[in-house]
């Protein structure tokens, strides 16, 4: 059984009950073709934590992949780490998150069902960007606007008040000699900790970066919808180091990047907008704040973010550790603590924006219009029948062929028809059928997912016909 807590949307009007039709639908397919699992389902599952099944850990990874060789590889100015998930209770407390990583949680005194107050009130009053205010200030909009509860429908709260998004660990073997310690609640603190190594062992210059992904772990009141906003989930990110007076050219040019990366993905362009965060909104530790926002079928939500952190981390990290974290201009000698742009993209969040941009139906038929280059699957192999060896065998030929070059699938369950419809909900690009007349010409069909179009391709041909069709 799904957790039942994902379904949170207010049901207000035909339209939003249209696109709650479309967000069961896509999570639907994703339990169906394995790309999401409730975690510890058997057990009645678990709220805010999810499992990524076998065709999901293929598109994570390919995403993961292609972000890695975009902003780290092919550039001269990147290197890489990957800091670990626990660190010591010293570096939150400096680094401002134990006294500032709060949000505001309010409860209905009705049906005692828990939100995040800033959640409550966007998702009543969709015009309204409340994140960040003051828990004074959070329940007379509640007040004001007479917001009711999305579960019972009753108006009726406690006063909101602040929680801590950190989720805390404890280490050691015996029960009374256990230390408190964090899971990381953002990956970049492991960069800022790792700067002094990372310029003692490479020849880094300013401007340069620090890119790491990996795991994060927040302490979240409002679930999902879906695996948009989760207790555990995956991020890539780079902190960029550079002079405070070139900030902004280099913030407008990883904004145009970060652009340019999500339509080089597949994800239409009309569902994308920026927006800049108000002064209230902003984390303690930027000076300026924007998101690439997705429109999802329940509202436009963050997908992507870039902030300013400015020299924030590294003085504080420095002041509370004693150890100099500045930076030795080798060209001037002249000494500073470099100052912080910071692109953030969900990974986990990016697939749930994937599968819901992707999802198609035509004519009955359901498939994902995945972009090749991330789909978890390059091509399904199928032989026509698969009772009959011999064509099993041609096929069997065919696929192994096919995998020394690409990720590809082999299928030989029930009739082509129903073949052809479960490629296309995982987004297959191309399927590739062995029959009778293959014995005879050498021949292969190959059907294209969007088009469903059918075309005969020579075997000999077939790896460099598919290598093409997928650039």
């Amino acid at each position: 059984m799904w957790p039942s807590i994902f379904m949170f949307v207010i049901i207000t009007t035909r339209d939003i009950i249209i696109n709650m039709e479309m967000v069961d639908k896509v999570i639907s397919l994703a339990k169906r073709r394995g790309f999401v699992f409730a975690s510890s389902e058997i057990y009645g599952g678990l709220a805010n934590v999810w499992d990524f099944g076998p065709v999901g850990t293929l598109l994570k990874n390919n995403l993961r992949d292609l972000w890695w060789k975009k902003f780290v590889l092919d550039r001269d100015d990147m290197v890489g780490i990957d800091a670990s998930t626990i660190l010591r209770p010293e570096v939150w407390q400096a680094s401002g998150h134990v006294a500032g990583f709060n949000d505001a949680l309010v409860d209905c005194k009705n049906c005692q069902s828990r939100f995040r107050a800033d959640h409550l009130i966007e998702e009543a009053l969709p015009s309204k960007k409340v994140e960040g205010l003051s828990t004074e200030k959070l329940d007379e909009i509640i007040a004001t606007n007479k917001i009711i509860c999305p579960k019972c429908h009753k108006s009726d709260w406690t006063k909101t008040r602040k929680f801590n998004q950190l989720v805390e660990v404890k280490l050691g073997t015996l029960e009374e000699g256990k230390n408190l310690a964090y899971l990381r609640g953002e990956i970049a603190q492991g960069i800022f900790l790792n700067f002094k190594n990372v310029l003692n062992t490479t020849r880094v210059r300013l401007p340069f970066g620090i890119a790491q992904q990996g795991k994060a772990f927040r302490a979240e009141i409002t679930s999902g919808p879906f695996v948009h906003r989760t207790l555990e989930f995956d991020l890539m990110e780079f902190e960029y180091f550079l002079k405070e007076a070139d900030w902004e050219k280099v913030y407008d040019t990883f904004r145009t990047e970060m652009w340019a990366w999500a339509l080089e993905l597949g994800v239409r362009e009309d569902h994308l907008r920026w927006r800049e965060h108000e002064e209230h909104e902003r984390s303690f530790y930027s000076k300026r704040t924007m998101d690439i926002e997705y429109n999802y079928p329940f509202g436009w939500k963050e997908m992507f973010g870039i902030a300013y952190r400015t020299d924030y981390d590294l003085k504080n990290h420095t002041e509370k550790s004693g150890v100099d974290l500045s930076y030795l201009d080798p060209e001037t000698n002249e000494k500073f603590t470099p100052h912080v742009v910071e692109p953030t993209f969900g990974l986990s969040r990016l697939v749930n924006i994937i599968l819901f941009d992707s999802y198609r139906e035509d004519d009955g038929r359901v498939y994902l219009a995945l972009s090749p280059k991330i789909a978890p699957y390059k091509a399904a192999v199928f032989p026509l029948l698969a009772n009959k060896p011999e064509l099993v065998a041609g096929a069997r030929g065919i696929y192994k062929t096919l995998k020394q070059q690409m990720v590809v699938a082999w299928d030989d369950r029930g009739n082509i028809g129903k073949r052809y419809l479960s490629q296309d909900e995982i987004g297959t690009p191309f399927c590739v059928t062995f029959d009778f007349q293959s014995l005879e010409d050498k021949m292969v069909t190959v059907r294209d997912r969007d088009t469903t179009k059918q075309e005969r391709v020579a075997i000999d041909r077939l790896p460099e016909y598919l290598q093409n069709k997928l650039k």
